[in-house]
């Protein structure tokens, strides 16, 4: 009996340490394909379960491209046609001087200020205007620029007042009756002081700019008087800044101008936004 026991002992504990050593070299599942399966199972479950969000990248933003901006200043310059008119016209000086100031992004104030000593010569009168103006007013701009053009195409009005002085040189007496010819030249140097005009005058122009702050332009005048201060027993036929008069209240005018511009400040330009109406 005792053998008996210690056999089925012994043969327990040969079984025992044999499937021990077994259990031992069995190769064990690896830990990152396990793992693995559960991603993928728990990644079903989520697309099963859950909807698909797609996110797309924020868009990013261009700073190369820098915000557009408008420029204010001062422009000054010159009547190119009264300077260079005293070149053919021997009759004739005259300067002018042209200015504006850009206030808003579409109004200009805008000014002129001139000196004129013209002689007219006509077939019965011959005498000199001397004298100096000032017009002041503003432009519309109605021209719309695209980039970082400048141009202008204007229209406006200004205010002209106008002191001068009159000399007669010459007169001839008017003949109705040129049978016995007529009448003789009558030599006279009178002259007619402290006259003085006003008028109202409509403008329209272009300005053009030609090379950097650099722009040349041109523009046409349309007079109408307010105020004329005239001597007696003589009509003022020329007013410095005026112009010929036509024995009336209207007159016209014209200038061609190059003028500098000189920037003072900028102002960015806020971009326009616009609603669209859905239906």
């Amino acid at each position: 009996m005792k053998h008996t026991l210690r056999s089925f002992f012994s043969f327990f504990l040969v079984l025992s340490m044999t499937l021990a050593q077994a259990q031992e070299t069995t190769p064990k599942p690896k830990q990152e394909k396990s793992t693995t399966v559960s991603t993928e199972a728990d990644q079903k479950i989520s697309e099963t379960s859950m909807p698909l969000v797609k996110i797309e990248p924020t868009a990013k933003t261009n700073d190369s491209i820098p915000a557009k901006t408008d420029r204010y200043g001062i422009r000054v310059g010159v009547d190119l046609y009264k300077l260079t008119r005293a070149l053919y016209d021997k009759n004739y000086k005259g300067i002018e001087l042209v200015g504006d100031y850009r206030l808003t992004k579409k109004y200009f104030l805008a000014a002129e200020l001139g000196n004129e000593n013209k002689t007219t010569d006509d077939d019965r009168v011959n005498f000199t205007t001397k004298g100096s103006y000032i017009k002041a007013g503003f432009d519309y701009n109605a021209y719309q620029n695209w980039l970082d053009m400048e141009n202008i195409i204007s229209i406006g009005l200004r205010y002209g007042f106008s002191t001068f002085n009159q000399e007669l040189n010459s007169y001839r007496i008017y003949n109705s009756n040129p049978y016995f010819g007529e009448t003789p030249v009558i030599a006279s140097g009178k002259k007619f002081d402290g006259l003085s005009a006003s008028w109202i005058e409509v403008v329209a122009g272009v300005k053009a700019k030609v090379f950097d702050n650099v722009f040349m332009g041109f523009s046409l005048r349309l007079n109408r008087l307010v105020t004329n201060k005239q001597p007696e027993n003589f009509s003022n036929l020329y007013i410095p800044g005026f112009n010929r008069t036509y024995d009336g209240d209207f007159g016209v005018g014209f200038n061609y101008t190059v003028t500098y511009f000189v920037p003072i400040y900028k102002k960015k330009v806020k971009p326009t936004v616009t609603v669209e109406n859905k239906k």
